[in-house]
């Protein structure tokens, strides 16, 4: 599979995670370690030591730390971890929705970084750059040899800082040098179209601009289709890796009038912590459908599953990810940050998705491309190594193929759920039945 990346992103995407944070020191109810635990450091301590003394390369003290403690992490899950400071600082970037860059989404194409998109009105919009545009230096400096993530880390940069780009360009004799001074590029959690009578709202990330978006997508659509002719919305949450767990109960709540959203439950049984809706929907009661795949996880999940439990919407796709637990984001000050996993979460009918994920009301299959016959593209939290495992967990495990055609022509998921909003066809689970919805008392 092409591996795209954005420079929208400062980094990679958040991974399937749905995440709180919390200040200050470790919980009192934590037991004491023992003598035998403190024994078992001094033994690690002195291989450190030792490795530090007597093997062959001189070691790099950071990285053997550090090294060793995402050992023990990712020991417990596959989703606990420790960001050393330049990666927490990244995680901080991608949560809050904005950051100094160019602006384009970019791809790997024969060892040089292919533009896939300028986005409209920004720097490298504004300066020139073109989709196809093949970046071959980067101040001065060859692309070739570079990893994608190289690459784009050479972009980044501060807010109002320059930076030159060698381009090769289809039908240009020589090279061109486009110079972009970086400015502030603010991410788009949600994209929408009106097609037709109908809402398409694609949340893509969970970042801290994502129900302010949501707001703002939908009052566009309702300007753009008035409302004796709007027949519903679709949400796309196919791709959509996770994110923040506040905003996830926020755009659940979105469509929500009354009753639970999620519970997460952790360690001490006494540890429930229940989110609720509020008076108010957003989409004024018309339909909505829930589009999930392979690559909808954790705070994707929460909405679609609160959504399909109150009967509010009808799911169509896929079974999702199935990652069903909560990374708690513990600052260690200069230090960089602890993500570590403190609870799980149930939909409101108090079923885990953890190892199981959201089973679709109405299952639709989407065929690969003749590119990808043969490959795995399907994704699941039970197919990862040491995941915790989930209270409904079965055979069949969590996830499902991770893939949407890039022309909505080809799209048979979002095909159906148009015509199921449009009439054309016909379904027992459209539109449900909040009457029918079966909640945790």
């Amino acid at each position: 599979m092409v591996r795209r990346l954005s420079l929208l992103f400062a980094g990679a995407l958040m991974g399937a995670t749905a995440m709180s944070v919390v200040y200050g020191s470790p919980s009192s109810t934590a037991n004491a370690a023992g003598a035998d635990t403190y024994r078992q450091l001094a033994i690690f301590g002195d291989i450190f030591e030792r490795v530090r003394a007597q093997y062959v390369t001189p070691p790099d003290d950071q990285k053997l730390v550090e090294n060793a403690i995402n050992g023990m992490l990712t020991s417990l899950d596959p989703h606990s971890s420790y960001m050393n400071p330049e990666a927490a600082k990244d995680m901080r970037v991608q949560t809050k929705g904005e950051f100094g860059g160019l602006g384009i989404e970019v791809t790997m194409e024969n060892e040089l970084v292919k533009v896939i998109t300028p986005i409209d009105d920004t720097p490298a919009a504004r300066a020139g750059v073109l989709a196809g545009d093949l970046i071959s230096q980067i101040d001065g400096e060859d692309v070739r040899g570079l990893t994608l993530s190289d690459a784009v880390d050479r972009m980044r940069g501060g807010v109002n800082t320059p930076i030159e780009l060698t381009v090769l360009r289809e039908g240009a004799v020589e090279p061109l040098k486009i110079k972009i001074i970086r400015d502030i590029i603010k991410v788009k959690a949600v994209k929408f179209r009106v097609e037709g009578d109908i809402g398409y709202l694609k949340i893509s990330s969970f970042t801290e601009k994502t129900i302010d978006d949501l707001r703002s997508a939908i009052s566009s659509i309702k300007q753009e289709i008035p409302d004796d002719r709007l027949k519903g919305y679709v949400l796309d949450l196919r791709l959509n890796p996770g994110g923040l767990l506040d905003q996830a109960v926020s755009v659940s709540d979105a469509f929500l009038d009354r009753g639970e959203i999620v519970s997460t439950r952790g360690r001490d049984p006494k540890d429930v912590t229940r989110f609720d809706a509020r008076s108010g929907d957003l989409a004024g009661g018309k339909p909505v459908i829930v589009l999930v795949n392979g690559g909808s996880a954790s705070a994707s999940e929460i909405v679609a599953g609160a959504l399909q439990d109150h009967r509010r919407a009808t799911v169509v796709g896929t079974r999702s990810f199935g990652k069903g637990s909560v990374q708690t984001i513990i600052p260690l000050s200069e230090n960089g940050a602890l993500r570590l996993t403190t609870a799980l979460y149930f939909t409101p009918a108090g079923k885990s998705i953890q190892g199981k994920g959201i089973t679709p009301d109405i299952r639709v299959d989407q065929p690969l491309p003749p590119e990808l016959l043969g490959r795995d593209v399907s994704r699941g939290e039970s197919e990862l190594r040491g995941h915790i495992k989930g209270a409904e967990e079965d055979e069949e495990g969590s996830g499902s193929a991770a893939y949407v055609p890039p022309d909505p022509k080809d799209d048979l998921q979002l095909v159906f759920a148009k015509e199921l909003l449009e009439g054309t066809r016909t379904d027992p689970a459209f539109p449900p039945n909040p009457d029918q919805a079966v909640l945790q008392q």
